[in-house]
Protein backbone atom coordinates (compact mmCIF):
# COMPACT_ATOMS: atom_id res chain seq x y z
CA UNK A 1 0.00 0.00 0.00
CA UNK A 2 1.39 3.42 -0.94
CA UNK A 3 1.87 5.76 2.39
CA UNK A 4 0.09 8.88 2.16
CA UNK A 5 0.91 11.58 2.48
CA UNK A 6 -0.96 15.51 2.58
CA UNK A 7 0.61 18.50 1.21
CA UNK A 8 -0.53 21.48 2.83
CA UNK A 9 -1.50 23.62 0.07
CA UNK A 10 -4.47 24.97 -1.91
CA UNK A 11 -2.52 25.96 -4.97
CA UNK A 12 -3.09 23.58 -7.54
CA UNK A 13 0.14 24.90 -9.52
CA UNK A 14 2.39 23.21 -6.83
CA UNK A 15 -0.04 20.35 -6.24
CA UNK A 16 0.44 19.39 -10.06
CA UNK A 17 4.24 19.70 -10.02
CA UNK A 18 4.61 18.30 -6.19
CA UNK A 19 2.81 15.36 -8.21
CA UNK A 20 4.94 15.57 -11.18
CA UNK A 21 8.17 14.78 -9.01
CA UNK A 22 6.64 12.55 -7.01
CA UNK A 23 5.65 10.08 -9.52
CA UNK A 24 3.72 7.42 -8.29
CA UNK A 25 6.29 6.82 -5.56
CA UNK A 26 3.91 8.13 -2.53
CA UNK A 27 0.31 9.21 -2.53
CA UNK A 28 -0.47 12.96 -1.98
CA UNK A 29 -3.79 14.55 -0.85
CA UNK A 30 -4.27 18.18 -1.20
CA UNK A 31 -6.49 19.96 1.45
CA UNK A 32 -9.46 19.56 -0.31
CA UNK A 33 -8.35 15.77 -0.07
CA UNK A 34 -8.88 15.85 3.62
CA UNK A 35 -11.67 18.98 3.75
CA UNK A 36 -9.63 21.23 5.41
CA UNK A 37 -10.88 24.82 3.81
CA UNK A 38 -8.92 26.99 6.50
CA UNK A 39 -6.96 29.73 5.34
CA UNK A 40 -3.91 28.83 7.49
CA UNK A 41 -1.68 31.77 8.61
CA UNK A 42 1.62 32.41 7.58
CA UNK A 43 2.52 34.61 9.92
CA UNK A 44 5.95 33.62 10.29
CA UNK A 45 8.89 35.57 9.52
CA UNK A 46 11.06 32.61 7.31
CA UNK A 47 10.29 30.48 4.70
CA UNK A 48 11.24 27.65 7.33
CA UNK A 49 8.29 29.54 9.52
CA UNK A 50 5.88 29.44 7.42
CA UNK A 51 6.32 25.74 5.96
CA UNK A 52 6.25 24.49 9.96
CA UNK A 53 2.92 26.84 10.77
CA UNK A 54 1.00 25.14 7.79
CA UNK A 55 2.12 21.49 8.70
CA UNK A 56 1.73 21.63 12.06
CA UNK A 57 -1.75 22.69 11.51
CA UNK A 58 -2.48 20.00 9.50
CA UNK A 59 -0.99 17.70 12.27
CA UNK A 60 -2.54 19.13 15.04
CA UNK A 61 -6.03 19.50 13.50
CA UNK A 62 -6.21 16.22 10.89
CA UNK A 63 -3.64 13.74 12.86
CA UNK A 64 -2.02 13.01 9.24
CA UNK A 65 1.17 12.65 8.24
CA UNK A 66 1.72 16.05 6.34
CA UNK A 67 4.44 18.55 4.53
CA UNK A 68 4.28 22.14 3.65
CA UNK A 69 6.15 24.47 1.56
CA UNK A 70 7.17 28.17 1.71
CA UNK A 71 8.75 29.15 -1.46
CA UNK A 72 10.34 32.88 -2.00
CA UNK A 73 12.78 34.15 -4.52
CA UNK A 74 15.21 36.27 -3.05
CA UNK A 75 16.75 39.36 -5.08
CA UNK A 76 20.07 40.56 -4.11
CA UNK A 77 19.97 43.91 -5.26
CA UNK A 78 16.22 44.47 -3.31
CA UNK A 79 18.47 43.21 -0.10
CA UNK A 80 16.76 40.02 -0.23
CA UNK A 81 13.24 40.96 -1.20
CA UNK A 82 10.41 40.03 -2.17
CA UNK A 83 11.18 36.93 0.16
CA UNK A 84 8.55 35.63 2.21
CA UNK A 85 6.17 38.08 0.70
CA UNK A 86 6.55 36.58 -2.79
CA UNK A 87 2.80 35.94 -3.07
CA UNK A 88 1.62 39.12 -2.46
CA UNK A 89 4.58 41.21 -3.20
CA UNK A 90 2.20 43.96 -5.06
CA UNK A 91 -0.42 43.93 -2.22
CA UNK A 92 -3.66 43.57 -2.69
CA UNK A 93 -5.66 40.51 -2.11
CA UNK A 94 -5.07 36.81 -3.20
CA UNK A 95 -1.65 36.15 -5.33
CA UNK A 96 -1.56 38.32 -8.39
CA UNK A 97 1.65 36.97 -10.42
CA UNK A 98 1.38 39.64 -12.76
CA UNK A 99 1.21 42.90 -10.78
CA UNK A 100 3.70 41.19 -8.65
CA UNK A 101 5.72 40.65 -12.06
CA UNK A 102 5.25 44.21 -13.00
CA UNK A 103 6.56 45.52 -9.26
CA UNK A 104 9.71 43.46 -9.51
CA UNK A 105 10.62 44.51 -12.92
CA UNK A 106 9.84 47.98 -12.24
CA UNK A 107 11.60 48.09 -8.69
CA UNK A 108 15.04 46.22 -10.94
CA UNK A 109 14.81 49.13 -13.50
CA UNK A 110 18.29 50.40 -14.30
CA UNK A 111 20.06 47.76 -11.54
CA UNK A 112 23.01 46.03 -12.60
CA UNK A 113 22.89 43.15 -10.11
CA UNK A 114 20.37 41.21 -11.36
CA UNK A 115 21.32 38.20 -9.06
CA UNK A 116 18.52 36.46 -7.39
CA UNK A 117 17.01 32.59 -6.02
CA UNK A 118 14.39 31.07 -5.42
CA UNK A 119 14.46 28.97 -2.00
CA UNK A 120 11.89 26.07 -1.23
CA UNK A 121 11.64 25.28 2.24
CA UNK A 122 9.91 21.72 3.01
CA UNK A 123 8.62 21.13 6.27
CA UNK A 124 7.50 17.15 6.84
CA UNK A 125 5.89 15.99 9.79
CA UNK A 126 6.03 12.16 10.04
CA UNK A 127 4.82 10.26 13.46
CA UNK A 128 5.19 13.74 15.54
CA UNK A 129 8.67 14.37 14.18
CA UNK A 130 9.81 17.17 12.68
CA UNK A 131 12.02 17.24 9.66
CA UNK A 132 13.33 20.01 7.37
CA UNK A 133 14.19 19.93 3.78
CA UNK A 134 15.82 23.01 1.15
CA UNK A 135 16.04 23.90 -2.67
CA UNK A 136 17.69 26.66 -3.66
CA UNK A 137 18.26 27.62 -7.61
CA UNK A 138 20.28 30.61 -8.43
CA UNK A 139 19.70 32.87 -11.28
CA UNK A 140 19.24 36.16 -12.30
CA UNK A 141 16.02 38.19 -13.03
CA UNK A 142 16.18 39.31 -16.65
CA UNK A 143 14.88 42.39 -18.34
CA UNK A 144 11.71 41.83 -19.67
CA UNK A 145 9.22 38.70 -19.44
CA UNK A 146 9.56 35.42 -21.67
CA UNK A 147 7.67 32.68 -21.96
CA UNK A 148 4.20 30.78 -21.04
CA UNK A 149 4.74 27.72 -19.10
CA UNK A 150 4.80 27.86 -14.97
CA UNK A 151 3.86 29.98 -12.70
CA UNK A 152 4.51 33.15 -10.04
CA UNK A 153 7.95 34.64 -11.55
CA UNK A 154 8.95 32.14 -13.66
CA UNK A 155 9.13 34.56 -16.68
CA UNK A 156 11.57 36.11 -15.65
CA UNK A 157 13.93 34.19 -13.81
CA UNK A 158 16.43 32.61 -15.31
CA UNK A 159 18.32 29.68 -13.99
CA UNK A 160 22.40 29.95 -13.74
CA UNK A 161 23.50 28.10 -16.85
CA UNK A 162 20.18 28.33 -18.83
CA UNK A 163 20.03 30.42 -21.69
CA UNK A 164 15.64 30.12 -21.14
CA UNK A 165 13.72 31.63 -18.44
CA UNK A 166 11.57 29.03 -16.11
CA UNK A 167 8.85 30.28 -18.28
CA UNK A 168 10.54 29.28 -21.75
CA UNK A 169 11.87 25.61 -20.27
CA UNK A 170 8.35 23.52 -20.08
CA UNK A 171 7.04 21.88 -16.88
CA UNK A 172 9.43 18.88 -17.25
CA UNK A 173 12.85 20.54 -17.58
CA UNK A 174 12.22 22.80 -14.88
CA UNK A 175 10.73 20.18 -12.64
CA UNK A 176 14.79 18.50 -12.81
CA UNK A 177 15.71 21.56 -11.70
CA UNK A 178 13.47 23.75 -9.84
CA UNK A 179 14.15 25.02 -6.14
CA UNK A 180 10.98 22.91 -5.20
CA UNK A 181 12.23 19.90 -7.18
CA UNK A 182 15.61 19.77 -5.20
CA UNK A 183 13.79 20.19 -2.04
CA UNK A 184 11.31 17.32 -2.72
CA UNK A 185 14.29 15.25 -4.29
CA UNK A 186 15.07 15.66 -0.29
CA UNK A 187 12.06 14.67 1.24
CA UNK A 188 11.89 12.08 -1.15
CA UNK A 189 15.29 10.38 -0.31
CA UNK A 190 14.37 10.69 3.73
CA UNK A 191 10.82 8.95 3.24
CA UNK A 192 12.81 6.12 0.87
CA UNK A 193 15.28 5.92 3.99
CA UNK A 194 12.96 5.64 5.99
CA UNK A 195 10.07 3.15 4.49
Amino acid sequence: MKKKLVFATNNAHKLEEIRAILGDKLEILSLNDINCHADIPETADTLEGNARLKAGYIYQNYGMDCFADDTGLEVEALGGAPGIYSARYAGGEGHDSEANMRKLLSEMEGKENRRARFRTAICLIENGKEHLFEGIVQGNIIEARRGTAGFGYDPVFQPEGYAETFAEMGNEEKNKISHRARAVQQLVEYLRSEN
